[in-house]
């Protein structure tokens, strides 16, 4: 069984001064494949001041010094991508589709955060004034664990660009991927203390860099309800603050839209990710006179279609739950659907037939409404719930009745869908399956977050402007 005792801290591989050992699961067999060692408050206190240290010389650093930095974590991480997938197929059980695009997507983000910084100008005249971007000091980058990598390369990528040095706190349940992209980033050969990496818990690590006086802005992804302790406790040193958070984003099924040709794109939206994403459209919305037909193409796709099973085998499209906790909270949502009066479409409670670990049916409600639990609140698992609209404004005012706000998904056609997507209230809106563009905004409305990610938004979230005033011409 395979022990990880190292955290990094300026620069080097140490041991940390928490001493609890975390259990890790293969979620395909619910087996502890290996063991992670806690950090605690004062692995906290070392590594922020390990990126207090180099902040001066890293905020000074020019934009042709950090583009070089990024080009070489890029490179660092490209040359690690195949054991990244394997760490995220063995540890999170994402088909492996999936896992390859996670870890792909890991490398890319320091391209991202390059193309980005490269373009933008860290200097501008504003009328007599003169305006310097400036890096907004050290920051604490907490990820999450249905894809813990990606998150923390690109928090980084764009804290590096702006000229930040990092304290990260990723998912203790993904310390497989974290420590090879430990491993990888270290070769990129930084100066000591510009990222700093402590693995623990959110209650003790989390907790201790969020409140941490020394910590100018936190990045934080997971759910609403820490983001919202990460809002209270930052108060008192007025920190800097963008949370991505969680989501119950609506998938708009128009009136005139082919069904055999956008059901494979609902079901992509519903069960992205094991249904263990954010973004997933599981609050799918279809006119009241097509819902029949509707229901049973549905039916018939995801149970000729959605593979459950092994993560290796390129058949599977959904894989397991990452823990059992997991697996029993879609559990009791779907056992709470049938209690709410919702109709078991397919799938429902249990793991299919022949497998074992943290595996669920993929499953479907119909005749919900709006009002109901299932129809409400986050489950991150792939459970979909059918709504009916009456006309395009009902169907708008459903949608946007909800605390969340991340993403939605319109098919249909295209001038129709356009026109809907302009009235959702969602930091993201998909028409008819349109492909992600990592250079783009991304981040959520009401209580699906703060702030935004990715391209110029991304990079002005850890930079502060500086007037000048009276100075010369640059």
């Amino acid at each position: 069984m395979r022990v990880i005792e190292q955290i990094y801290i300026d620069g080097k591989f140490v041991e940390p001064h928490g001493h609890e050992l975390f259990d890790l699961h293969n979620p395909a067999t619910g087996e502890v494949i290996g063991q992670v060692r806690l950090g605690d408050a004062e692995d906290v206190n070392a590594a922020v001041a390990a990126a207090k240290r180099a902040l001066p010389a890293m905020a000074r650093r020019s934009k042709a010094e950090r583009l070089k930095m990024l080009e070489a974590l890029h490179a660092a991480m490209r040359a690690h991508v195949d054991e990244l997938r394997e760490a995220v197929l063995e540890e999170y059980g994402a088909p492996i589709s999936r896992s390859s695009w996670m870890a792909d997507y890991a490398a890319g983000s320091f391209l991202s955060a390059a193309q980005t910084l490269a373009e933008y100008p860290l200097e501008r005249e504003i009328g007599s004034a003169r305006v310097v971007m400036e890096p907004v000091g050290v920051v604490g980058l907490i990820t999450p664990w249905n894809s813990n990598a990606g998150f923390i390369c690109n928090k980084l990528a764009y804290a590096i660009a702006a000229g930040c040095t990092a304290v990260i706190k990723p998912s203790e349940m993904s310390a497989m991927q974290t420590e090879v992209v430990q491993r990888a980033l270290h070769e990129a050969g930084l100066p000591a203390g510009v990222y700093n990496v402590v693995n623990g818990r959110g209650a003790d690590v989390g907790a201790a860099i969020t409140a941490h006086p020394d910590v100018a802005k936190i990045s934080f992804t997971g759910s609403t309800a820490v983001g919202k302790a990460i809002v209270r406790a930052s108060a008192d040193s007025l920190k800097r603050v963008t949370l991505e958070l969680g989501g119950k984003s609506p998938t708009i099924i128009l009136d005139d839209a082919d069904f055999d040709a956008v059901i494979p794109g609902v079901i992509e939206a519903g069960f992205m990710n094991s249904g263990q994403a954010c973004v997933a459209g599981t609050r799918v919305l279809v006119s009241e006179r097509r819902r029949a037909e509707f229901e049973a193409r549905l039916k018939s796709a995801i149970e000729a279609r959605v593979k459950v099973g092994d993560p290796r085998d390129p058949a599977t499209t959904v894989g397991p739950m990452v823990s059992q906790t997991q697996w029993e909270r879609v559990q009791r949502y779907i056992r709470l659907g049938r209690e709410e009066g919702a109709r078991l479409l397919t799938g429902g409670e249990g793991r299919p037939e022949g497998l074992g670990g943290y595996f669920v049916r993929p499953t479907v409600f119909a005749d919900v409404n709006n009002d109901m639990r299932i129809a409400r609140e986050e489950i991150f698992g792939p459970v979909l719930a059918i709504l009916t609209y009456r006309d395009e404004d009902d169907a708008v005012v459903i949608a946007n009745d909800t605390s969340y706000g991340l993403s939605a998904y319109v098919f249909g056609d295209q001038a129709r869908a356009e026109r809907i997507a302009a009235r959702l209230d969602s930091g993201r809106v998909v028409i008819n399956g349109a492909a992600h563009e990592p250079l783009a905004p991304f981040g959520g409305t009401k209580q699906s977050g703060l702030g935004r990610e990715n391209g110029t938004f991304g990079l002005e979230a850890y930079l502060e402007p500086k007037t000048l005033l009276g100075a010369s011409a640059a």
